[in-house]
């Protein structure tokens, strides 16, 4: 394993831009909406290639690292899924389970936090929240359209605080 300390950080989002949840999203279309069985679905989920390529193309420059809106009580489902489908190694972000906040304030704290001590060479998220406050704070990001918007997933990143 390389020693990456030192490089520029490049920041991946996992649901809908490295994982497709268009599977599970049916769990959230419901009232009330299933939670536990959103993410028990997760390690079902399918890569997606573009962005998959593009986290293994800059682990060659930059230490790869993973902000998610999900809970932390689904980290091993989380580091198996990067591992079962070739991700690189990296730091994995995650919202602590009983925090409700939108992930666009959850995400931006952890990127200001990343950027104290290194540059954060980019972040990749779906979330247009998010990258729209990344962008204002001074962060290059890529938004990843490879998947359709879903305004159920919006809902929960943004009103609910779960994903």
């Amino acid at each position: 394993m390389t020693d990456t300390r030192g490089w520029p950080i490049a920041v991946f989002d996992l649901d809908n831009t490295l994982a497709d949840t268009t599977h599970r999203q049916r769990f959230l279309e419901r009232s009330p909406r299933q939670w536990d069985a959103f993410f028990a679905a997760a390690p079902q989920d399918p890569p997606i290639p573009e962005g998959v390529a593009m986290a293994v193309e800059s682990a060659g420059e930059c230490e790869v690292v993973y902000l998610t809106g999900r809970p932390e009580r689904c980290r091993r489902d989380t580091l198996e899924w990067l591992e079962r489908h070739g991700l690189p190694d990296g730091r994995v972000y995650m919202r602590r389970d009983d925090d409700r906040r939108p992930a666009r304030r959850t995400k931006l704290e952890t990127l200001r936090r990343l950027a104290r001590g290194r540059e954060v060479r980019v972040l990749v998220d779906d979330d247009d929240l998010v990258c729209d406050d990344a962008e204002q704070a001074g962060f290059t990001v890529v938004r990843a359209r490879w998947t359709p918007p879903s305004g159920t997933l919006r809902v929960a990143q943004e009103r609910e605080g779960r994903t």
